[in-house]
C-alpha cells in the first residue's frame, strides 16, 4: 500500500498511494501497536517534524543493512524491490508510509532482505506484471499488513475459526501472556488515525522463539512455500484486548461487518482482495 501519486505498485519503478495525508508529528507514540518502535521512531521523528530531510533523518540512526535515498533515485522504469535488491538502497518519501517502512528495516532488517529478496527473484523470473504470482502477493500482504503473534493454542483456534467472542471474551486472560508485535507498515499508517475496521493479518510465532531471536527466526520462516500457502488469520486491530478502551464492551465484538464469520472455502479470496489492504487506484 503505499504512497507516491496513486499508481499501481505492479509497474516498474511504480508504488501505490498513501492512506492518509498525516505526518509523523500525528503518530502517537502511547498507542500500543507502537510501544516496541517507541525507542526508535520517536527520536527520528521528531527530527523529521523538525525538518530534517527523512532518508537523511533514517540514516543518522545507522541501524540497517541499507541506505535510505530520496525517492528521486529510484530510475524510470526500473521496479523498486528489484532497485533495492541490487543497490541496497531504499527509496524513501517523506510522510508515514515511508518513515514506518524504514523503522521495519531498522527492527527486523533479516526479515526485511528476505521479503526483498523474494520479491526480486519473482520479478526476474516473471516480470513485473499487472497480475502478481502468489509468493509476490503473500510477500507484499506480509509486509505491509502482518502483525506477528506468540499465544496459546486456544487463542489462535479461535482467530483462526473467526470465533471472536470466544477469543476475545472468553478467553480474554489469556490476551496478557500474548505477544504482539508490529511489522506491516501500511497498517501502522492507517492507525495513526485508528477507525474499528482497520484489519491486519497474523502471522504465528512459536511460544519458544524469543525476541532477541526473532528476526532470524523469521527470515528462515518466511520460505516461497509456506507464503505461497497464504498461512495468515485476519485481526481487526481495535479489537486486542487492552489496545482500545471501547473493547472493554463485549458488545464491541457484535459488529458483523468488522468481525466477520468464516467463509465457506470456496468463497474464500485472496489476501489482497480485503478493502482494507487494497492498494489505492
Amino acid at each position: 500500500m503505499a504512497s507516491g501519486g496513486g499508481l499501481s505498485p505492479n509497474g516498474a519503478g511504480q508504488r501505490c498511494a498513501p492512506a492518509s495525508s498525516l505526518g509523523v508529528s500525528d503518530i502517537d507514540w502511547d498507542a500500543a501497536w507502537l510501544a516496541d518502535w517507541r525507542g526508535v521512531g520517536e527520536p527520528i521523528a521528531r527530527q523529521v517534524a523538525a525538518g530534517v530531510a527523512q532518508p537523511e533523518a533514517l540514516n543518522a540512526a545507522g541501524r540497517v543493512p541499507v541506505r535510505f535515498v530520496p525517492q528521486a533515485d529510484l530510475p524510470e522504469g526500473q521496479a523498486y524491490e528489484y532497485f533495492i535488491f541490487a543497490t541496497a538502497q531504499v527509496p524513501t518519501r517523506e510522510g508515514l508510509h515511508d518513515f514506518f517502512n524504514a523503522l521495519c528495516w531498522m527492527h527486523y532488517p533479516l526479515a526485511k532482505k528476505r521479503l526483498n529478496e523474494l520479491r526480486a527473484r519473482e520479478i526476474a523470473r516473471a516480470g513485473v506484471g499487472q497480475v502478481r504470482g502468489p509468493v509476490r502477493d503473500a510477500a507484499t500482504v506480509f509486509d505491509e499488513n502482518a502483525l506477528l503473534i506468540q499465544t496459546s493454542d486456544a487463542v489462535w483456534s479461535a482467530l483462526t475459526e473467526h470465533r471472536w467472542i470466544d477469543a476475545f471474551v472468553t478467553l480474554r486472560s489469556e490476551w496478557a501472556h500474548t505477544c504482539l508485535l508490529a511489522f506491516g507498515h501500511a497498517a501502522l499508517e492507517k492507525a495513526v488515525q485508528p477507525y474499528k475496521s482497520i484489519t491486519v493479518h497474523l502471522w504465528r510465532v512459536p511460544q519458544g522463539v524469543v525476541q532477541a531471536d526473532l528476526d532470524a527466526w523469521l527470515a528462515q520462516d518466511l520460505t516461497p512455500d509456506k507464503l505461497a500457502r497464504k498461512p495468515f488469520s485476519p485481526l481487526p486491530l481495535l479489537g486486542v484486548p487492552g489496545w482500545w478502551l471501547a473493547n472493554e464492551d463485549p458488545a464491541f465484538y457484535a459488529d458483523a461487518s468488522v468481525f466477520r464469520p468464516c467463509r465457506s472455502p470456496r468463497l474464500a479470496e485472496k489476501p489482497y482482495a480485503n478493502p482494507e489492504i487494497t492498494p489505492l487506484a
